[in-house]
């Protein structure tokens, strides 16, 4: 059985599609040049220059690319932005419009022909549009037209759960908070967002370990590392700030130890292009040791890891452990020694292609430091052991009692803006009893208990017909998610799908019966609602928390804030229900922070703490106090086996990943320099050992077919095989493109998340 094939649509530029040398460092003299090239061709020098000034600084707004924490309020920098924090301001202030005319042109058939890059080029979004039912076009109407829809639609539903309320990291503190209000006022729990796609293996890991789904680090850790890891991670790309960052750490004298299936540059060389070393190319070395780790052979490399602190500590000991930690603060040490102990060192070489000289010289590096900070991102959450794996860089924490201590601990490097924010507010389908009980007591009703939908219930929800309306709050769920022909298939079954966004996405094309799209303010732009200057807060990698405040011009005035747009659809759904003071809200986000400050654990004083210069950072017991919030109140180390999977021959394992053009689904150019990619994306990254063994060549066109358990065909046409440096058997390619190839049901054990970065394929000769 085969999915239905999905046209694969093709930018004009990609016909003229080159490859060429991969590169050895990152930023650089070309990070300036494209930074300021496309910032001035979107938004004009003057607009330019305002912007990029007041990016990411105190009195300014929070950059809507990643949750790299910013430096302390005196230690900012004029430009305190990277290339694609730049890239994100230009995307956000273009010029370009995306108004009533255009619709009128571009009928949706039209428009589902378009690539993602060609939509989201046609500029911002102007005012309110709805496709209805039968209509080929999306047509204008007004606002409170469209929040009665919503609340028509809404109301007729057999139940509140038959509501998906999707949010995306971009939303701020307040919208999240309100989001969530709103959705279990009206009844239901179904709060899925981007975290289930990305993260969501870190929250449940820590969680279970350590009782706090939140990294235990400061920025001022990273400076003070001896050792910094990176497992999974590709900084120069995805969290481009990051390398400031190890930049400190190494002139204080921290090495770094990388693992990672490919050679990305952020992870061998920074050209820091605000100093004289970085601009004349002399740059920074990173990674004192480089892993070419098989894709999913973390686990077993970490329990290696563990073998060998463990034989370290018996040769000395009292050198290698922290016996004063593990015996005050953990739990479970004798049976994970047990179990690192039998590891099995063949499966160890198996699963990770290394070699046990390679894993013992890396090792050394763990035993040579008394500071160590874990850092990782989505090359470890997105495999089916990824919980596990998570949970294996806490036993080796805990060991060496590297929690709750200067210049270590655990550093999950999270990607959107606001993703942990989002979640601190409540935008989760499992919140606890604690919170829900704090949320009806300060609003006077009873909150649902029973969990919601994640990310892949919501679609099948949709799918099976038990979900009818779709809200997403930002986002481009439909590109996002995995198996993307079961997802556009499972949306369209929809009675009603919202969405509020400032640019055009597959998700505005692939639609319910009936569509809206509803404009927002963007993170640069100055928000007046109520007749005041408002500002949001949002949280970083690292529990920080902060305002933001937009200066720039609306690009429409029919604009409104994401707070204003979720109170008038909770307005026209909940009426005077509960007595939720939505206009209130709408019209003073303080009103908001109040309430946030009575509600989330934590946040107490939330409207005077947001006061301070530079924000203020959210408690995190084991951080602060070597105490663990778990049922057992101290942390616990974890025991999972080992397993390596077998690939039938002739087949690869495809991870997916961002090229550096693009920030998610977000594609803000066709280039990845870094790789030596131009002018096109349609591209796989596989080694010259597979290409000699299946029978290939260097720019060979191929069509990729995955292979599942379900024994359903997943097809994605049309690529070109570029040889790189990757270990045998292990592929790479971009998504969205490649996400027709995973399998809905395949998920990382008890964490749900798309196993993106384990992706059985073959290759078929286009």
């Amino acid at each position: 059985m085969s999915t239905p094939p999905i046209d694969p649509p093709v930018d004009a530029e990609e016909a003229h599609l080159e490859v060429g040398k991969q590169k050895r460092a990152a930023a650089g003299l070309p990070a300036v040049r494209v930074s300021l090239t496309r910032a001035v061709k979107e938004m004009g020098v003057a607009k330019t220059a305002r912007n990029l000034l007041k990016l990411n600084q105190v009195d300014g707004f929070d950059c809507v690319s990643c949750a790299w924490p910013d430096p302390s309020p005196e230690h900012r920098h004029t430009a305190e932005f990277c290339e694609n924090g730049a890239k994100a301001v230009a995307w956000e202030g273009t010029r370009s419009r995306v108004d009533r005319k255009f619709f009128r042109s571009h009928p949706v058939s039209d428009l589902q022909t378009r690539t993602e890059y060609w939509l989201e080029k046609q500029g911002r979004l102007t005012e309110p549009m709805i496709r209805r039912p039968g209509g080929t076009h999306y047509e204008p109407l007004s606002w409170e037209d469209a929040f009665s829809v919503i609340g028509e639609e809404l109301t007729a539903l057999d139940s509140p759960d038959e509501a998906l309320f999707y949010t995306s990291g971009r939303a701020s503190n307040e919208a999240a908070f309100v989001y969530q209000l709103f959705a279990r006022a009206f009844g239901t729990n179904n709060l899925p967002d981007c975290s289930n796609m990305c993260h969501e293996s870190t929250s449940v890991g820590l969680a279970e370990t350590i009782g706090i789904g939140k990294g235990s680090v400061s920025l001022q850790d990273v400076h003070e590392a001896e050792l910094i890891v990176i497992s999974g991670q590709n900084p120069g790309t995805n969290h481009p700030r990051m390398l400031s960052a190890l930049e400190i750490a190494k002139k204080n004298g921290a090495k770094i130890l990388a693992i990672n299936p490919l050679r990305e540059a952020g992870l061998l060389k920074f050209d820091n292009p605000q100093n004289a070393r970085g601009l004349t190319g002399l740059g920074t070395d990173l990674a004192d040791r480089f892993l070419q780790i098989r894709s999913d052979g973390d686990l077993a490399l970490w329990q290696a890891f563990g073998l060998l602190l463990l034989e370290a500590e018996d040769r000395s000991p009292g050198t290698v452990a922290d016996r004063d930690f593990i015996s005050r603060h953990t739990l479970g040490y004798a049976e994970w020694e047990k179990n690192v102990r039998n590891l099995d060192k063949q499966k160890v070489l198996e699963a990770t292609g290394l070699e046990w000289s390679e894993i013992e010289a890396a090792a050394d590096m763990l035993l040579a430091s008394k500071r160590t900070v874990h850092c990782w991102a989505m090359g470890i959450t997105q495999h089916r052991n990824a919980v596990a794996t998570i949970k294996e860089f806490v036993n080796v924490a805990l060991f060496q009692g590297m929690i709750g201590k200067p210049g270590a601990g655990l550093c999950p490097v999270r990607g959107h803006s606001n993703v942990q924010g989002d979640r601190t507010m409540g935008i989760w389908e499992k919140a606890p009893d604690t919170f829900l009980d704090a949320l009806g007591a300060e609003f006077g009703f009873e909150p649902p208990r029973e969990h919601g939908h994640d990310a892949v219930a919501s679609v099948q929800a949709l799918r099976d017909g038990r979900a009818k309306v779709f809200v997403g709050l930002g986002g481009n769920f439909v590109a996002a998610m995995s198996d993307t022909a079961v997802t556009e298939a499972a949306m369209r079954k929809a009675s009603l799908t919202v969405h509020v966004s400032t640019k055009l996405n597959r998700s505005h094309v692939t639609t319910g019966r009936t569509a809206l799209i509803l404009p927002t303010l963007g993170r640069t732009e100055r928000d007046l609602t109520g007749g005041r200057e408002q500002r949001v807060t949002v949280e970083d990698s690292m529990s920080a928390v902060h305002a933001s405040r937009g200066r720039a011009t609306p690009a429409s005035p029919m604009l409104r804030s994401e707070v204003d747009i979720i109170c008038g659809i909770a307005r026209a759904t909940l009426g005077e229900r509960h007595d939720i003071p939505w206009t209130e809200f709408a019209q003073d986000y303080d009103a908001i922070r109040r309430r946030i400050g009575r509600v989330v654990p934590g946040c107490e004083a939330y409207a005077d703490k947001i006061e301070r210069r530079g924000g203020f950072v959210l408690p995190h017991p084991p951080r602060d106090t070597r105490t663990f919030p778990t049922k057992e109140k101290k942390a616990i180390f974890s025991v999972s086996p080992v397993e390596v999977t077998s690939v039938p021959e002739g087949r690869l394992v495809l991870q997916t990943l961002r090229s550096h053009d693009q920030f998610n689904t977000t594609i803000y150019g066709l280039d990845d320099r870094y790789r030596g990619i131009h002018s096109g994306r349609r591209v796989v990254f596989v080694s010259a050992a597979d290409l000699d063994e299946l029978g290939f060549r260097d720019g060979d066109m191929v069509n990729l077919v995955s292979e599942w358990e379900d024994g359903v065909t997943r097809r994605a046409d049309a690529f070109r095989l570029v040889e790189y440096s990757t270990p045998k058997g292990c592929i790479a390619a971009y998504y969205p493109e490649t996400n027709p190839l995973i399998p809905l049901e395949s998920q990382a054990i008890a964490s749900g998340t798309p196993t993106s970065k384990w992706v059985v394929v073959r290759f078929e000769r286009a």
